[in-house]
């Protein structure tokens, strides 16, 4: 009785939860972490806390695509996880291969049109697995629907550092000069980066740092992050609807950030400049609110002063 009560609640709960959504972000980034933690708690070996927290990984992949989210990344191996046991890597090796092929021919991944991609050292990873990303990818290449991304031997700072290498290698030769270094330039040196900027992370487990994870790509400092308690295989779609709903929050916030600014700077230039000015900024600032209602005010504003 009392499971069924909770079960009722929790349904409530998820239901207000998708009402309040009134947008979404279009690249989620997740830092799956509590694997082996879960495993330990409920005194099991790592690789069935690894093999559970997959299964969360296939049912975030339905939720993304309920809420219409095109890309979805997924930290699925560190540059810090080659520090791990012999044993412990050729575990989450042997889960990792199994899953790129059970992707790679899923009725639903094709159905959906999902490209897959993998990003990082893939160099550093066993045949076996390079052979799996290679198997993968061919079996999506042409789709672009939407994009699920592997982050497998990634790090934020070698992949960062690879590009500057990249660059100074190029200014050294002639075939770049370094007053045209641009944020262009580097963007061209991150191979097989996202296809968008990531406009949310996500990280499970209790621990509240991003790890070195898509520091680029963060959307710089504009990406909102949720840190949430419960270990990888627990996280449920209720939590990934509050993951969600802290993005719209920082999403609003930021809009009344850029609104205040776009308004403080019209009310700083001269009426010919103003028009210029609003021209522009309509077309570079969507989504900030710059109707003829709220231009209207600012004039009245600015003749009361």
């Amino acid at each position: 009785m009392i499971r069924r009560v909770r079960r009722a609640i929790h349904g409530l709960y998820e239901r207000l939860l998708e009402r309040e959504l009134s947008g979404v972000p279009t690249h989620v980034a997740v830092i799956q972490d509590g694997n082996r933690r879960y495993a330990d708690r409920r005194g099991q070996g790592t690789a069935a806390g690894h093999r559970a927290g997959a299964e969360t990984t296939e049912a975030m992949l339905d939720w993304c695509a309920e809420l219409g989210i095109e890309e979805l990344t997924l930290y699925a191996f560190s540059t810090e996880n080659f520090d791990r046991p012999p044993a412990e890597r050729a575990e989450l090796f042997d889960l990792i291969e199994e899953k790129l092929y059970q992707f790679a021919d899923d009725e639903k991944v094709h159905e959906e049109r999902v490209r897959i991609r993998a990003i990082g050292q893939l160099h550093r990873l066993p045949e076996r697995v390079r052979t799996a990303i290679d198997y993968a990818e061919a079996q999506t290449e042409g789709y672009d629907s939407q994009y699920l991304n592997v982050a497998l031997g990634y790090g934020g700072r070698a992949e960062l550092l690879a590009a500057a290498r990249d660059i100074a290698a190029d200014v050294e030769r002639g075939d770049v000069s370094s007053d045209a270094i641009d944020v262009a330039t580097v963007e061209e040196r991150l191979s097989e980066r996202p296809a968008r900027a990531v406009d949310l992370i996500i990280r499970t487990g209790g621990d509240e740092r991003t790890s070195n994870f898509l520091p680029w790509h963060a959307n710089g400092n504009e990406a909102a992050v949720f840190f949430c308690a419960p270990y990888w295989p627990e996280f449920s779609r209720v939590d990934f609807l509050r993951a969600v709903r802290t993005y719209q929050s920082r999403r609003e916030s930021w809009q009344r950030t850029r609104a205040e600014r776009a308004v403080a700077l019209l009310k700083a230039v001269g009426a010919d400049e103003r028009q210029r000015l609003l021209g522009r900024l309509r077309s570079q600032n969507a989504d900030i609110d710059l109707s003829d209602e709220r231009v209207e005010e600012v004039e009245i504003e600015l003749a009361a002063d």
